[in-house]
């Protein structure tokens, strides 16, 4: 990163761009940047001291300014953007502007196509927990903490996106990689694709590094035989780090770890699922590889915060409870859905999905109507419109995956708004039942929404009585 002179951000709101400029900030660099709406991320920054344009135009690109990094949205049409071509400023992505941070950091990065956040916020509050105050940019907000960190150590925990190859741009001493599936097929070819980034991935990491990897998985498994460098394995079945003896219960997840085929302790957590347990793993071997005491890993796991976003509980009224969650994928909604029956067996569930990129739904269509063969009915309403063109809008659409959940003996209907959804569930919600919203885009407006419709109705309730 240049010293001296100004940093400027377009698209500095983003979660990982904010967490990003928190980071450059702290170092002494004076950072600034520009967004086209005001949120709690960018107050925030501001309240550190970082300038925040809430428009985005050429007077905001200054001679002073000695580098510019855009979000991956931006466009060469954005006008900061080709002021600063203009200027001559030297202008990187953001995937290449953290990448610079990995190489000066002992950088910890999460990969896979799920579990990254809540592995990366198992290992952030591994290391806050054990007296490693660690710097960290992750894709949600760990409770009490947020999406990003600034911390006295030289560690740096990232989540490392496999979207368009973007984390080859990182330098990692330790890598995770949690699963490997097809998603993102907008970019990638197929899962042969897709593997073959996370090889090149692998190749990325620090000299004396490790590569720590979920060896359930049949194609990260492609991934470590062709891995030369140090390794540590993880499994519910398979690997150096194993957990036998799992309960599943309605309190939380407990296993008995085993490493190198010795027993090391029992674990217990608040989460709840298998998928949680291999995150749970993921975590435990970071600790290993850091020599961090198996006291302080039992701890860290036993009081983790959890994240936002993630089987999140938002308000459980009059035996009511709404819940939200991030699942944007076929196998990380199955796993959810399981996880709230691990711990809610007995209530009915009320699933509201928002498909997340018409491409997705798509090329997923069959995997998706499957994955809600728990559910007791599900909602969708249209379309999350993200990076597709109009050609692919006309391809698929909401009544399409609810006629193929229908097609599964799965009670679903499409519903188009977010409005006319909190008004149906208003009607159809009973005491006992759970409501929740899944998706990668602003799905958890319904729970919100349908929070304050439903307090006001036990609130005048309660008046009457």
């Amino acid at each position: 990163m240049p010293e001296g002179k100004i940093i400027h951000i377009i698209g500095i709101g983003g979660i990982g761009a904010s967490g990003l400029a928190k980071i450059l900030n702290s170092t002494g660099k004076k950072v600034q940047g520009s967004d086209l709406i005001k949120t709690e991320l960018t107050e925030n920054l501001k309240s550190t001291g970082i300038e925040v344009f809430y428009e985005q135009k050429e007077e905001n690109i200054t001679k002073d300014i000695s580098l510019v990094i855009y979000s991956q949205a931006i466009t060469e049409e954005n006008p900061e953007y080709k002021k600063a071509k203009k200027y001559g400023i030297s202008a990187i992505s953001y995937p290449e502007a953290l990448g610079k941070l990995t190489k000066e950091k002992r950088t910890i990065a999460v990969s896979g196509t799920h579990g990254k956040t809540t592995t990366s916020a198992l290992i952030v509050n591994l290391l806050n927990s054990s007296g490693i105050e660690t710097n960290f940019v992750i894709g949600g907000e760990i409770t009490g903490l947020g999406n990003s960190g600034i911390g006295k150590s030289n560690y740096l925990v990232i989540e490392a996106c496999e979207y368009k190859r973007s984390f080859l741009n990182y330098q990692p001493e330790i890598e995770i990689i949690t699963a490997i599936e097809e998603d993102h097929l907008d970019y990638y070819k197929d899962i042969n694709d897709i593997v073959s980034a996370f090889k090149e991935f692998s190749k990325k990491i620090k000299n004396k590094g490790m590569l720590i990897a979920n060896i359930d998985d049949k194609n990260i498994q492609s991934v470590i035989r062709e891995y030369s460098g140090d390794r540590l394995t993880y499994g519910i079945n398979n690997g150096d780090i194993k957990a036998d003896n799992i309960v599943l219960s309605e309190k939380g997840n407990v296993f008995d770890c085993i490493y190198k085929d010795k027993k090391i302790g029992k674990f217990q957590t608040n989460l709840y699922g298998l998928h949680n347990v291999l995150n749970s793993l993921a975590c435990i071997s970071v600790g290993i590889t850091l020599q961090i005491s198996l006291k302080d890993i039992k701890a860290s796991l036993k009081k983790f915060p959890g994240v936002n976003r993630r089987f999140q509980e938002i308000k459980n009224i009059n035996g009511v409870i709404i819940a939200d969650d991030y699942g944007h994928h076929p196998t990380e909604i199955e796993a959810t859905l399981k996880g709230i029956r691990q711990k809610y067996p007995q209530k009915r569930l009320i699933v509201v999905f928002q498909p997340h990129q018409y491409s997705r739904t798509r090329f997923l269509l069959k995997s998706f109507a499957s994955s809600f063969s728990i559910a007791d009915e599900v909602i969708v309403p249209d379309i999350y419109f993200v990076r597709d063109s109009e050609i692919e809008k006309k391809l698929v659409n909401s009544e399409i995956l609810v006629h193929e959940i229908s097609k599964n003996g799965i009670k679903a209907k499409y519903i188009p708004t977010f409005q006319a959804i909190v008004k149906y569930l208003l009607k159809e919600v009973k005491k006992e039942d759970i409501i929740l919203t899944i998706g990668a885009g602003p799905i958890n407006q319904v729970a919100y929404d349908f929070k304050e419709e439903i307090e006001k109705i036990y609130s005048n309730t309660k008046n009457i009585n």
